[in-house]
């Protein structure tokens, strides 16, 4: 029988292993050594602080972390409204195949729904034929003619 999980908000006690996930994340996307400055401090602010940054949700597997989602506002002047960005999504490998990461996207879009906001953006790589599939299959389209640019302030 498989165990049931259960999708919530990230609590403070949830920071340790998120933070521990987005390094699995790094690994995943074969980010460079040295190219993650995230720690335990700078994630419990942006989630739980004066000002917070972020929002988190957690897929909770008997009483486990086994994935999680990270999202935060955006705005569209286009379409006058805020809109979601998916920061990341990420369910440890030995327990993807059941229904966590798709459960977790679906909390997201929900989330955004019941806001009233636009849209949900969000970023993946090329080479990540996995998440391209899920994300078509959800109904999800690439953005055709957008380059997306980055600078760096820190």
């Amino acid at each position: 029988m498989t165990a049931e999980f259960q999708i919530r908000s990230a609590a403070p006690a949830d920071v340790p292993v998120i933070v521990a996930l987005i390094r699995a994340l790094a690994e995943y996307e074969k980010a460079a050594p040295g190219a993650l400055s995230l720690n335990e401090d700078l994630l419990r602010d942006a989630l739980f602080g004066a000002r917070p940054a972020v929002e988190g949700l957690v897929a909770a597997l008997d009483d486990e972390v086994a994935g999680y989602a990270l999202f935060f506002h955006n705005f569209s002047s286009w379409r006058g409204k805020r809109g979601v960005f998916l920061e990341d999504i990420f369910v440890r490998p030995e327990l993807r195949g059941r229904g966590i990461g798709k459960a977790l996207f679906t909390a997201v879009t929900r989330t955004a729904r019941q806001r009233g906001c636009a849209r949900v953006e969000w970023i993946v790589l090329d080479w990540n034929q996995t998440a391209i599939d899920f994300y078509k299959s959800q109904g999800a389209a690439p953005l055709e003619d957008w380059t997306v640019f980055r600078l760096n302030l820190s």
